[in-house]
């Protein structure tokens, strides 16, 4: 899921929040993307969180990254607390 940041907060344009089914595969997904971006954009992003591998969180400036364990990402919800009022309201049928 991306969700826009821009006009919302100055710490990135833009949110990508995805999961891995394990810590390992959370790590394995951080650690590949760190990679690309090195690799594609010359970018070093920082990182933290790839020791334990419940959520990873990755800054690569203006795009934030969060990879979690399902669990972790039912917890805290982040798409929840940084949709729009308009996504949050029910829609009505036509």
């Amino acid at each position: 899921m991306t969700i826009d940041m821009r006009g919302r907060s100055s710490m990135a344009d833009a949110m990508v929040i995805c999961s891995g089914r394990s810590t390992r595969q959370v790590t394995a997904i951080a650690e590949r993307l760190l990679e690309r971006l090195k690799e594609k954009l010359g970018l070093s992003a920082r990182s933290e969180g790839r020791e334990t591998g419940d959520w990873v969180l990755i800054d690569a400036g203006d795009v934030i990254v969060h990879v979690f364990r399902p669990e972790v990402r039912e917890f805290y919800q982040l798409e929840k607390m940084w949709q729009t009022t308009d996504a949050r309201a029910p829609q009505k049928e036509a």
